[in-house]
């Protein structure tokens, strides 16, 4: 039997740790226009497992909690939990997560190590692909339809950038949804 210790975590080793970013700026629908949001947010990342498919694929996983703040009334307008997943031996990435909102996102891609020799993950889904799906409530499929989810991730020892794209119909019309911040390891 193998030990936490074994377990091979590839590109995801640097997100085990507590992160913590105070430059999020996200833009979101309303009724008439757009709201800019800055916010803050904490991120929990843990060693979770190492397992076989079929004896075919191995994955390393790498859970995680997220919450994020707004800065001008310390609301809690996000919070999500998941897993980055690693295809070893490949470059291939998962990143499955859930939003208490009623949706669920299987998203994949793959990594890169950059020029800094940082690790980029992309990855996508999309609510019409057989592949990398999201799933969603009857309400928000009816009243705030996630289309598309993109996000990047660059990934070192102590930073994590992100920007992510979610394409929504809304309010009767279609919206780029954004998020971008920069997170801190702290340990």
């Amino acid at each position: 039997m193998k030990t936490e210790n074994a377990i091979n975590y590839g590109p995801l080793n640097h997100f085990i740790g507590r992160w913590i970013g105070h430059k999020g700026k996200d833009l979101s629908p309303e009724p008439d226009g757009t709201e800019v949001n800055l916010y803050t947010e904490t991120m929990l990342c843990t060693e979770a497992f190492e397992l076989d498919n079929a004896q075919q694929q191995v994955l390393s996983a790498v859970h995680y909690q997220l919450k994020v703040l707004r800065i001008s009334d310390d609301k809690v307008i996000h919070q999500e939990t998941g897993f980055w997943l690693w295809e070893q031996g490949t470059k291939n990435i998962i990143h499955s997560f859930t939003i208490p909102r009623g949706m669920n996102v299987l998203a994949g891609g793959e990594f890169e190590v950059n020029d800094d020799n940082d690790i980029v993950f992309n990855v996508s889904a999309t609510i019409d692909k057989s592949d990398w799906q999201i799933t969603q409530s009857p309400f928000l499929y009816k009243k705030a339809k996630t289309k598309k989810f993109e996000q990047q991730v660059v990934l070192n020892e102590n930073t994590l950038r992100y920007t992510q794209t979610t394409m929504l119909d809304i309010y009767g019309r279609e919206f780029t949804h954004t998020d971008q911040n920069i997170l801190i390891k702290v340990y």
